[in-house]
């Protein structure tokens, strides 16, 4: 075999890896299929409002729109530091909401 098709041989599989990492993180971190998208204009205020309300207070310090709990996420730091997501549908209202990170249940789904 020529020198010539060796490299070549070793760039092609080179790129190959590269391709299929890429591919592994993109699934992993949810690739283009439209999650992970933050919440913008009136959608964020109002969502923002409702789960500040739902939470008792605090400051909101993430959002997600079509999150796989519900249509809208939002992330509440509480004064004491603790973080709870509120889930909400299409309409704004409250679908649940869990401390953030061990997926417990922080409160029951709201009746409002």
């Amino acid at each position: 075999m020529s020198k010539k098709v060796k490299v070549g041989l070793i760039a092609g599989a080179v790129v190959a890896a590269l391709a299929g990492a890429g591919a592994a993180i993109a699934t992993a971190t949810g690739g283009d299929d439209g999650s992970g998208q933050p919440i913008t204009g009136s959608a964020l205020d109002r969502a923002s409002a409702v789960a500040l309300a739902h939470a008792g207070g605090g400051r909101v310090t993430g959002n997600e729109v079509q999150d796989e709990e519900g249509y809208y996420e939002i992330e509440v730091t509480r004064s004491d530091g603790t973080q709870v997501d509120v889930h909400l549908d299409r309409n704004f209202k409250v679908i649940d909401s869990s401390a953030d990170g061990d997926g417990s249940a922080d409160s029951e789904a709201s009746g409002d």
